[in-house]
């Protein structure tokens, strides 16, 4: 039984009604502190059983394991994801941060035509794809099902065979670094623009140029991958954001968050660069409605921006899932496709 399967949460409410019964039938029959003791047990099995039902949401920790051990332990984001006949693969791999300081595990997705003999000498596109906070990786993979997205839209014909980047964006699970460099913390940013390429290059059969790279996130890696875009061109051509705000949630600690580490600020301050945005959101959702329009209404050329508005939806993992395919089809379509060249594995 995985920490983030319904069975865990359905044992957990059994648990606490269990616990609620016996604080009802023993209130009588105990003195202060048997009551006592029964009632903190009754919210400490309540307070855990919420704690795993936001983690199915999340998967900010996909297994028991995960726990204790962190994303720069090598964690295996790949276990359990069987291949489809026809699709591409999913391996882990463990990135050293020679340039921030970081070493973190990254998913790596391989298509098809990357095992194929036509694919054996081409270096392919790559996205780079960030997930929310709370979240992990595995939210995209395990809670959003996106390795059955890509084949499919690869597959179909939608998406160019393209290698597809799933790096962690914090040493700690529970820190949010919205892929900034903190002042006096981890140097996110630098892993993910800097580091995470070079190890992809070196590694993998992708290309190195910033035509053949882009970013995709939902949340704050929407946030995320419209910020690096931005704040990147050289590096990137183009980024989806699925329902991502225009400035970060936290204190980056030089107050970069009101200026150069804030998209609307960008925009409205700095001359555009020549990238592509993709903007999805849901009008129903405040968190990111808001922020999203910023970012459509402040744009300018060069800057290009796709702008997709869907009525309902929220927040929520159910949006993100609706959103995957044609956001990931877009930034296909604005990436350079393979060449011929290299040899990497």
């Amino acid at each position: 039984m995985t920490i983030d399967s319904p069975a865990t949460v359905a044992l957990g409410a059994a648990a606490v009604l269990l616990a609620t019964l016996a604080l009802a039938f023993f209130w009588d029959r105990r003195g202060v502190f048997g009551r006592t003791v029964l009632a903190a047990l009754v919210v400490v099995m309540l307070a855990a059983t919420c704690a795993v039902q936001i983690n199915r949401l999340t998967v900010a920790y996909p297994s028991w394991s995960a726990l204790v051990d962190e994303p720069a332990r090598g964690a295996s984001l790949s276990a359990g994801v069987a291949r489809r006949p026809g699709g591409g693969r999913l391996l882990t791999v463990t990135v050293p941060g020679r340039a921030s300081g970081l070493t973190l595990t990254m998913g790596v997705y391989l298509p098809a035509a990357y095992d194929s003999p036509a694919g054996a000498n081409r270096r392919f596109p790559v996205i780079e794809v960030f997930h929310g906070f709370p979240g992990s990786p595995s939210t995209w993979i395990r809670r959003l099902d996106v390795v059955r997205h890509l084949d499919s839209e690869m597959a179909a014909g939608r998406m160019a065979p393209t290698v597809v980047l799933f790096p962690y964006q914090t040493p700690r699970r529970m820190l949010d670094t919205e892929c900034t460099d903190l002042v006096g913390g981890p140097r996110t940013e630098t892993f993910l623009t800097t580091d995470v390429a070079a190890y992809a290059v070196q590694h993998l059969r992708v290309r190195a140029d910033a035509a053949a790279w882009g970013l995709i996130g939902y949340s704050s890696g929407g946030f995320c991958a419209m910020n690096l875009a931005l704040r990147h061109p050289e590096r990137y051509a183009a980024a989806a954001s699925l329902s991502g705000d225009s400035r970060p949630a936290i204190t980056i600690g030089d107050g970069s968050e009101h200026t150069t580490n804030n998209v609307a600020w960008r925009l409205r301050h700095l001359p555009p660069p020549r990238v592509a945005l993709y903007v999805a959101w849901a009008a129903d959702d405040t968190e990111s409605r808001d922020g999203s329009r910023d970012v459509v209404r402040l744009a300018r050329p060069p800057l290009n921006v796709t702008a997709v508005e869907l009525p309902r939806g929220g927040h929520s993992p159910t949006l993100w899932r609706r959103m995957a395919s044609p956001a990931f089809d877009w930034l296909s379509g604005h990436l350079a496709r393979s060449i011929p060249g290299g040899s990497a594995s």
